[in-house]
């Protein structure tokens, strides 16, 4: 089930028909299919739906074809919409995007700028960001790279020699995010030492660079100065303003916002040339702040407590208080019914020009932790039984269990009495929290469960202590001279090849098979420890050949391949080691 709220300009093709132009109140968004969405992001010309399966559709302003699906053969990992311009990033690590500054030639058909990259060594992207009229990459090698519009200096270089470019160029290296907004000229750069650097449109302030920094655009990398203490979570600029989440680890890790920039869409009701925290009677002592979005001059907010919160323009409803009356201090909004037996956090915002969504997402998940969760739900391998209160039967795999939880029969005792007082739904939920050890399924159950159990810790930490568990390596893999044991329960989870020969065996039959992958064992061993872990081997010099092998037995073993990925973990190791021996022989 999808559940999307949709609220302000309602653009011809209409997002929604039978409406009138402005709708001022939240109302539902569906899909003639029940679809679960991923992502949705919107800008002025157009809204992007992506899907959990890899899938997306686009809705364009003023087009005759209303939606279309999005031609990528590759999976869609995420999308970004901009202002005359839109970025697909897939789970290959390729960056596909439109628009008139990108491919001038045929601004509606995507091509991929990720290999345009001079560096072949950046190839491969780990995020993407949609400006008014730039986009930004992120490589797997944290180098930062901007194609498109730079007449603010958004690139990062003097506009009056660099207007444009319809190639990537490089920013700035050892990046660990970027920020901008759909509809802003600016752009922030977070660094790997936590160090803040922003360039581009500066009218009103709105990089927070501070009173001596007055000039209308910045057209080189600049630090910004006097930023609030704690993690920075996220930056959104919107139309010469910018809004700051800080999560400070000395409040009991609350998060905060912050703004600069023009007074008018900024939240605090005068202008700041710096960031300055955005109060309001709304932010109680036990909210805390699990999303926010910003469009062209508005924003929404919401919180732990199931509060949606809004300022700004809101001429076409796009706050959706009912009205359409412009709102320079936070006020909240009236909302429809949600799913609220769903957790809060797993809803979203999506802000764009005039127009605004509130939906519901269920968390993302890493391979490891999407794959437990998957083989929780495999009944046919479950080895141990759990009722809750209402008498229903619920299996698990003793295994993962004692992996995560101990051996220590008393802690299956103890969980049984907590699935014992627990609805059906409940109880699936902490079972999905223990294997995947992700507290974001349903933060209130976690820290319940907690009492008994130590969930903290990487699930691939954990994962990789199932390498010492000899007495439960159920299969052996036949290596020419070698033998490698598994827990059926893993390689089930790992290779469709093997799930595919153990569900077409029958009882009695042979737990021996042979690899017929011909990979060395340099390589199987990365395989191996992977399938464990998610992680590569330490102490391996990776090589060409390794790769080219590697490749080969991704395709043969059939392994599951989400993010990250094997193949760019190999190449990113790769491309570490010979930038080494590059600044050793300098």
């Amino acid at each position: 089930m999808n559940e999307i709220l949709f609220f302000g300009l309602n653009e011809r093709p209409k997002l929604i028909e039978n409406e009138t132009e402005k709708i001022i109140n939240p109302i539902q968004f569906k899909f003639e299919n029940e679809k679960q969405i991923k992502q949705i992001s919107t800008g002025i010309f157009s809204t992007i739906f992506l899907f959990k399966n890899g899938k997306a559709i686009e809705y364009l302003k003023d087009s005759e074809q209303n939606p279309e699906e999005i031609q990528i053969e590759e999976n869609i990992q995420k999308v970004t919409v901009g202002g005359v311009n839109e970025a697909i990033l897939t789970t290959e690590g390729n960056v596909f995007a439109k628009g008139n500054n990108i491919n001038p030639e045929n601004p509606n058909q995507f091509i991929n700028i990720s290999s345009l990259i001079e560096n072949p060594n950046d190839r491969i992207i780990e995020d993407v960001l949609c400006s008014s009229e730039t986009i930004y990459l992120l490589t797997s090698n944290q180098n930062a790279y901007g194609i498109g519009d730079n007449r603010t200096g958004q690139i990062g270089f003097d506009s009056e020699t660099l207007q444009k470019t319809e190639k990537p160029i490089l920013m700035m290296k050892n990046v660990s995010k970027i920020f901008t907004g759909n509809s802003s000229y600016s752009v922030f750069l977070l660094n790997s030492n936590q160090e803040l650097f922003g360039c581009g449109e500066n009218f009103y302030s709105g990089l927070g660079l501070g009173e001596s920094r007055k000039e209308t655009k910045i057209q080189k990398l600049t630090k910004i100065q006097n930023i609030p203490k704690g993690e920075i979570i996220d930056i959104q600029c919107g139309f010469n303003y910018s809004i700051m989440l800080i999560e400070n680890e000395n409040e009991n890790s609350k998060r905060k916002l912050y703004s600069c920039g023009i007074w008018k869409f900024n939240g605090l009701g005068k202008r700041t040339n710096e960031f300055t925290e955005i109060k309001s009677s709304l932010f109680e002592n036990d909210d805390d702040i699990l999303d926010f979005s910003v469009g062209y001059d508005h924003n929404l907010i919401l919180t732990s407590n199931q509060k949606l919160i809004g300022f700004g323009n809101n001429e076409y409803g796009q706050l959706g208080t009912g009205d359409t009356k412009y709102q320079k201090i936070p006020i909240q909004i009236e909302l429809p019914e949600l799913r609220l037996n769903e957790n809060i956090s797993n809803y979203h915002l999506s802000c764009g020009y005039n127009k605004s969504f509130l939906y519901y997402s269920p968390p993302s998940f890493s391979n490891l932790e999407e794959d437990l969760i998957n083989l929780f739900r495999r009944k046919e391998f479950c080895n141990i039984s759990f009722q809750t209160k209402n008498g229903e039967i619920i299996g698990a795999h003793k295994l993962i269990l004692q992996t995560i939880i101990g051996q220590d029969e008393n802690q299956i005792e103890q969980l049984k009495e907590i699935i014992s007082n627990k609805s059906i739904k409940e109880a699936n939920q902490i079972f999905e929290m223990i294997y995947s050890k992700n507290y974001r399924i349903n933060p209130e159950l976690y820290e319940e469960i907690e009492i008994d159990f130590n969930l903290f810790g990487l699930i691939e930490e954990t994962m990789k202590e199932l390498i010492d568990f000899e007495d439960e390596k159920d299969i052996i893999i036949q290596r020419k001279e070698k033998q490698y044991k598994f827990p059926k329960l893993i390689l089930i989870t790992r290779s469709n090849l093997y799930r595919e020969k153990f569900l077409s065996v029958t009882e009695g039959d042979s737990t021996k098979f042979t690899d017929y992958s011909e990979l060395s064992d340099e390589s199987f061993e990365i395989i191996e420890y992977w399938i464990y872990s998610n992680q590569l081997k330490e102490g391996i010099e990776i090589t060409q050949e390794i790769i080219d092998e590697i490749k080969i037995g991704i395709d043969y073993f059939q392994l599951n391949q989400t993010n990250p990925n094997l193949f760019d973990l190999l190449i990113k190791k790769f491309n570490n080691q010979n930038q080494n021996q590059n600044q050793n022989q300098n």
